[in-house]
């Protein structure tokens, strides 16, 4: 992971990206209209709507996606600082301090990384 964070607040960020993203672009698009750039100005308003509202509504699916993962997820103490945090898949970091965190022995960090959870 490269911005160290735990995999469901990843999905969170991913399904804020495409809100913001989505309503920018549908912003943006009506400066065809409201400059009066003629039919080429409603065009791009209109291409940028449906767009913009694709984005709007796979940000939906991801932040329903992400809440369903999240009923599902183990629920953990970490060992570093004392939280509790929840774990997808057998590796995750915590959500608080971004320690690894892991079930399986094989996949465990070292102990310089982090603490195993178990």
């Amino acid at each position: 992971m490269v911005f160290k964070t735990s995999k469901i607040a990843e999905f969170r960020l991913w399904g804020l990206l495409l809100t913001l993203g989505g309503m920018g672009l549908m912003i943006l698009g009506l400066v065809g209209i409201v400059f009066d750039w003629g039919t080429i100005g409603r065009v791009i308003a209109f291409v940028s709507m449906i767009i913009g509202m694709i984005a709007m509504v796979g940000s939906v699916g991801i932040y329903m996606w992400a809440g369903m993962l999240s009923t599902s997820a183990q629920i953990v103490v970490c060992p570093s600082c004392g939280n509790q945090t929840k774990v997808l898949g057998k590796t995750d970091r915590c959500m608080v301090c971004h320690t690894v965190l892991s079930f399986d022995k094989k996949y465990a960090p070292a102990a310089e990384d982090g603490a195993s959870s178990e």
